[in-house]
């Protein structure tokens, strides 16, 4: 026992050090664990140590790690075959079949989906769309807005710290207060798009209210601007619903979709009414390709998990869950709880406390982290699949550890 703990501490040690010295790191400080299981909403490392993940792989994992009914996809498409051309092609069955099922649930004018390898990938195919339909340049986004690190998503997030490292980015584009009716007079016959987040992410979970979201719509409607609404997180039962914007009564004209989209896979996809899609097909010819974007394992892997969300009523229980985090998550040391579905940021009053709380959690098994916009706030964005008893638990250790 003790030499097969040294040499797991030996395999250990030269993992991480091989980790540091050969992956490309962003960050100064990574978690550096080693998972080498994940099931349900358990990550185990490898020491053996059990983690209840309260991350999901940032909104990924809303159906739980390896679902067995993903996991049977996966295989399925396997035995059939992997890439066998670039994108739009060839007829792929796992494309289109899930192409059919997510237009089936979503209003008939989002009818036509392209798939794409991630969601930073759909918001620029989505900027390219606005850009060839309209005939405008001006691109409307907003401020505390995440879309994604390449070049035209990078131009549109909305922190200047994050972008002015990079530039030149993107010309013609502006940045307005999300939520503010004032600044929807700055949208105008020159706007090609405006692209918000239906409910803000890295903002810490900040939601519009409705009547603001309809007055967006109308202003996009009246001066002939497209609005994309990025639902990288929000999508897939995330917020209570399917699809964030159904909260608000309201249909983009571009729909951002991305993370749970492949049910643990890499895939992202912008949808939208044919006869936008199609202004891709000429003048240029092929005006957006890529080459894996809707691979067939990725898909066949999404559309088994969106049938899973579905047929297992795993939305419906999310706001419950929600509301029981928020019940248990009560202390002196919390600030605000901001909150929608199953997805919360629990706010500190800095960075340095909630740091010191979520290394408390994870080195008690309770893996969680922190807000890109919103550093002072705890994130909870668990598998939709969350027992109750793993809620009690997790609450506990985040009691202890405040």
């Amino acid at each position: 026992m003790r030499l097969l703990y040294f040499l797991c501490v030996k395999s250990f040690m030269n993992q991480r050090e091989l980790f540091l010295r050969h992956v490309g790191q962003t960050s100064a400080a990574p978690l550096a664990l080693e998972i080498v299981k994940a099931e349900g909403c358990l990550l185990y490392d490898v020491s053996g140590k059990e983690y209840i993940d309260l991350i999901g792989g940032i909104s990924v994992a809303n159906t739980g790690h390896r679902h067995p009914k993903v996991i049977e996809a996966i295989q399925k498409q396997l035995d059939a075959y992997l890439h066998i051309m670039v994108y739009g092609e060839f007829v792929e069955t796992p494309q289109v079949q899930y192409a059919k099922l997510l237009t089936d649930y979503l209003p008939v004018s989002l009818n036509s989906v392209y798939f794409t390898n991630s969601g930073a990938e759909a918001v620029e195919g989505a900027m390219k769309l606005a850009k060839r339909t309209t005939k405008r340049t001006q691109i409307v986004a907003f401020n505390s807005s995440y879309h994604g690190s390449t070049q035209g998503a990078l131009s549109i997030i909305g922190d200047e710290y994050w972008r002015n490292a990079f530039r030149p980015l993107l010309p013609d584009v502006m940045h307005l207060e999300y939520n503010s009716f004032e600044s929807l007079n700055e949208i105008t016959e020159q706007t090609a798009c405006v692209i918000a987040e239906t409910i803000q992410a890295e903002a810490g979970v900040k939601a519009p209210s409705k009547e603001w979201m309809v007055a967006l719509r109308k202003k996009c409607t009246e001066t002939g601007a497209l609005l994309i609404l990025d639902e990288i997180q929000t999508g897939f039962g995330r917020t209570g619903k399917l699809w964030g914007f159904e909260h608000f009564d309201i249909t983009p004209d571009i729909l951002l979709l991305g993370k749970a989209l492949g049910g643990g896979m890499p895939l992202g996809a912008f949808i939208a009414d044919k006869k936008l899609m199609d202004s891709f097909t000429e003048n240029p010819v092929l005006g957006h390709i890529t080459t894996f974007g809707g691979h067939p394992v990725c898909c066949a892997a999404g559309m088994a998990a969106m049938k899973a969300m579905l047929d297992e009523g795993m939305i419906k229980g999310g706001k419950d869950k929600g509301e029981l985090f928020k019940s248990l998550l009560v202390h002196p040391s919390i600030k605000a709880v901001h909150s929608f579905g199953l997805w919360l940021a629990i706010e500190f009053d800095s960075f340095e406390t909630n740091k010191k709380i979520i290394d408390a959690c994870i080195t008690n098994g309770v893996l969680t982290d922190w807000f890109l916009f919103a550093p002072n706030c705890l994130r909870i964005s668990p598998p939709l699949i969350i027992s109750d008893e793993e809620i009690n638990m997790t609450c506990e250790v985040i009691r202890e550890a405040m």
